[in-house]
């Protein structure tokens, strides 16, 4: 998530598909998200405890292409469909994999516009948080109808507690995070009034109920810092 990252569908995409925006988004998250590279290397650990050694996966949101870059390099035999809806942030990924665009291919559009599969494992990484609770439950089920038996899914996102004492304390942790690595603290703020304003964040008991009423289970909670939560959760 960018710091200047406008709320809601409509801007969100556009705002991905401005040169400018897309320039500098792989800043952006590293800023926001603590630990940032170790949730992308844990990702592709979890799929590996299940996937096969030339596993087929689906990621969803795939837009700047760093998760696919990090499980590539990890699994020189694993395939990948990435699926975003902006072209430019598309462009930017396969501008990131490089030669390893060989096993990747880049679907732009929605989870209706990816492939039946079966897929042996899927992710979506800093994407579900952007959607309402209606849409998010249809994506995640989708995704689920997409996958093997017994295939990982993992989902890591913006999930903190929701209640009116809490939830001003998570925020502030989110904007003091970047500022405490040098960024702009006018761009923090603004960056926490947009979240304040128009994300669609969850609970993390409620971001584990939308994955049950997806039809995933054994769901654990396997990363957690500041406002992020991420789960691994399976197909039955």
């Amino acid at each position: 998530m960018t710091a200047d990252l406008p709320i809601g569908p409509d801007a969100l995409l556009k705002n991905f598909e401005n040169p400018a925006a897309t320039a500098r988004y792989l800043e952006g998250p590293r800023r926001y998200v603590p630990g940032l590279d170790s949730l992308l290397r844990m990702t592709g650990l979890l799929l590996a405890e299940r996937a096969p050694d030339d596993a087929k996966v689906l990621v969803l949101g795939a837009g700047g292409g760093s998760e696919i870059r990090m499980m590539a390099e990890m699994f020189p035999r694993w395939r990948f469909v990435g699926v975003d809806p902006a072209g430019a942030m598309l462009r930017l990924a396969e501008r990131q994999l490089g030669t390893h665009m060989t096993r990747v291919e880049l679907v732009q559009g929605y989870i209706d516009d990816a492939p039946a599969g079966p897929f042996d494992a899927a992710t979506c990484l800093l994407t579900l948080h952007f959607l309402a609770m209606p849409e998010r439950i249809r994506t995640a089920k989708e995704i689920y109808r997409r996958l093997s038996t017994g295939a990982p899914f993992v989902a890591a996102h913006m999930s903190f507690p929701q209640c009116a004492n809490e939830r001003g304390v998570w925020l502030d942790r989110y904007a003091a995070y970047p500022v405490s690595l040098g960024g702009d603290p006018h761009e923090a703020r603004s960056a926490r009034e947009a979240v304040e304003a128009g994300l669609n964040a969850l609970a993390p008991e409620q971001d584990e109920a939308v994955l049950r009423d997806a039809g995933f289970r054994d769901i654990a909670m396997f990363f957690a810092a500041f406002t992020w939560r991420g789960w691994v959760a399976y197909a039955k």
